[in-house]
């Protein structure tokens, strides 16, 4: 018999910004070259997307704590330009909502249930990221504390020892 998942907890962090490499050349080495340029600077990275588009071109986007975010900024904009790529984006008013869990991503209903919550508030989810304890969403800064009591209503974390 399968365990029931339990979420335990619902986290937000508000002190992120996204940064976006459009039109990034589909070769080897791409991802390495911009993560180890942050990484040179000791630039922590949080989420990371790429995103597949047409004809070998992807988009790259990550989140950085808003006191990297413009060094982040200027070296992604300069690897864009050695390596060809279209452009560089990026939003400082973004936030990150996640729900906590063991085994969380087991259970494929856990990640509908938080989208879905997001969603009856009308909250865009821009970026989704998992890992076995954590679902995570970015969506708008002006919206976290919208988000955060959408989800606790969604799993009853405000009634302690109920159902989910």
């Amino acid at each position: 018999m399968l365990e029931k998942v339990i979420v335990r907890g619902v986290t937000q962090e508000t002190n992120v910004g996204k940064i976006v490499i459009q039109g990034v050349p589909d070769v080897p080495g791409v991802a390495y070259k911009l993560f180890n340029a942050l990484a040179e600077e000791e630039i922590i990275v949080d989420m990371i997307i790429q995103s597949s588009h047409r004809n070998k071109i992807n988009d790259i986007a990550f989140t950085v704590a808003l006191g990297d975010f413009n060094k982040s900024i200027k070296i992604t904009e300069q690897l864009a330009e050695k390596i060809g790529a279209e452009g560089v984006i990026s939003e400082p008013e973004v936030a990150k909502v996640s729900i906590v869990g063991a085994g969380i991503t087991s259970d494929p209903a856990m990640a509908a249930r938080m989208f879905g919550a997001l969603a009856k508030e009308g909250i865009n989810i821009d970026m989704i990221s998992t890992s076995g304890i954590r679902i995570s969403c970015l969506i708008s800064a002006s919206r976290i504390e919208d988000a955060v009591r959408a989800i606790h209503k969604e799993f009853n974390l405000d009634k302690a020892g109920e159902e989910q």
